[in-house]
């Protein structure tokens, strides 16, 4: 149970909400924090340790937190950050799922010693075993051909190739790999040009196919960074009830304006 209003975002440090909170609490928790100073935010920072802590607290038995991070590269080298920030998540009990991909479909500077960094690590770290887990099944097989028998060759252990006739065993479309392909920026991450007052916009497909994975309809989802409203707006339009920290007044009101309309979801 939950003793503060849900379906709303706080206008404060993330931590004070999550201290109001009781244990066992989120069903679900998909953000994308500041990293590495690689953006402004306003001045704001936060106590990483203590955020993770709080999370693993406020996580229900098989709820899942979604970390979306990068690295900061300084004079040739990657800091690291986001491999130390998911081993500290560890160390408080969540395992570590699965690590994922956000490759970003967008252009990057071009590097002159090495290649162009497109990505994000998307660490799904979960509390016991995830008790939901709804795999979107949408990658085409390529060598798909409508029949229900697939013949191939096996090699057994003797070295031969013995040729073997399977039944049911590909369809049209199978469950995505861990590598996620997502367009950013501008008109992509989402059309509400509202959105973009603020410095990082979360790509609502990103955010959505998170929320759509790991919780069912009703469940609570929980955005530490609000930032822009991502978070609760694909929460309302898939049937989740949504709680958010913003310590931002500026981009409170984006998020504000950018729920206007939006049916509100389930009650919990």
């Amino acid at each position: 149970m939950i003793s503060m209003d849900i379906n709303k975002t706080y206008n404060e440090d993330c931590l004070d909400t999550m201290k109001r909170l009781k244990d066992n609490t989120l069903d679900l928790t998909v953000t994308s924090p500041p990293y590495d100073g690689l953006r402004t935010y306003n001045g704001y920072s936060f106590d990483f340790e203590s955020i993770a802590k709080e999370l693993y607290r406020t996580t229900k038995e098989g709820g899942v937190v979604v970390w979306i991070v990068g690295d900061k590269t300084f004079k040739g080298s990657e800091s690291g950050t986001s491999f130390r920030q998911a081993l500290f998540f560890k160390e408080c009990g969540f395992n570590l799922h699965d690590t994922m991909i956000y490759q970003k479909d967008s252009i990057s500077f071009p590097e002159t010693n090495r290649y162009s960094q497109i990505f994000e690590y998307m660490f799904i770290l979960s509390k016991g075993k995830p008790k939901t887990v709804n795999i979107i099944k949408d990658r085409k097989n390529l060598h798909y051909n409508g029949r229900k028998t697939i013949t191939g060759g096996e090699r057994q252990v003797t070295g031969e190739i013995k040729r073997r006739r399977k039944g049911n065993m590909l369809k049209e479309f199978g469950a995505r790999f861990n590598i996620w392909r997502v367009s950013a920026g501008h008109n992509k991450s989402t059309t509400d040009k509202i959105a973009f007052k603020h410095p990082a916009i979360f790509p609502e497909k990103l955010c959505r196919d998170h929320i759509l994975t790991w919780s069912d309809p009703d469940d609570l989802v929980y955005d530490p960074f609000m930032g822009s409203g991502t978070t609760a707006k694909m929460a309302k339009l898939n049937n989740r009830n949504y709680l958010g920290s913003e310590i931002s007044s500026e981009y409170c009101k984006i998020i504000d304006e950018r729920l206007k309309g939006i049916t509100k979801p389930l009650s919990r």
